[in-house]
């Protein structure tokens, strides 16, 4: 769990903290429980998701338990630079489907003395590094891989396992669509 008493005082540099892990793991849990204690400390914050993503909500970011929290949906990485100018947290969700560029733009943020949050899946429908995520974590001071519970076996799930017969690589879902499934349920599964 990452700690507030790890984190450089606001004078210093910014920095990043990535959270992420499969489907039903609590990511946008914890960006939501970050960005509460954030608001409460009156900190300026946003949230951006990208545009592409609107199973809930278009101006929310909402969890599977249904917390939400305002959110601006955008397209591109390059318009969260330039809508955080005056901001102190700056958060995105579902990171895995911003462009390449939002690693730049993470960095950007964080050497201009901004908190940067980021939530999203590690691993695709596959199994392999899901888009800019490892790029993300590489980069960031902070990484916090939170778990799902396996469907089959009971243990700690780390992958998304999709249900439906669908190859595209973005599929947006719930649970009709994905389960979270343990190392030993995924290569059982994904053997078959």
């Amino acid at each position: 769990m990452f700690l507030e008493s790890n984190v450089q005082n606001s004078q210093q540099l910014g920095w990043i903290e990535v959270i992420c892990g499969s489907m039903f793991s609590g990511k946008t849990e914890e960006l939501i429980r970050r960005l509460k204690r954030a608001e409460f400390a009156k900190q300026k914050i946003l949230i951006f998701k990208p545009s592409t993503d609107v199973r809930y909500s278009e101006s929310k970011v909402v969890s599977h338990d249904s917390n939400e929290i305002i959110s601006m949906s955008v397209s591109s990485s390059k318009e969260i630079i330039q809508l955080s100018k005056d901001i102190d947290v700056v958060a995105l969700d579902e990171a895995q489907f911003f462009d390449d560029g939002i690693v730049d733009a993470c960095n950007e943020l964080a050497n201009g003395g901004k908190r940067v949050i980021v939530a999203g899946l590690d691993m695709d429908y596959e199994g392999n590094p899901f888009g800019p995520m490892p790029n993300l974590m590489a980069i960031a001071e902070f990484v916090t891989k939170v778990h799902a519970i396996c469907t089959k076996t009971g243990n700690l799930a780390n992958y998304s396992h999709r249900i439906s017969k669908s190859k595209d690589l973005v599929l947006l879902g719930e649970r009709e669509e994905y389960e979270p499934l343990s190392r030993l349920a995924f290569k059982e599964n994904f053997n078959k």
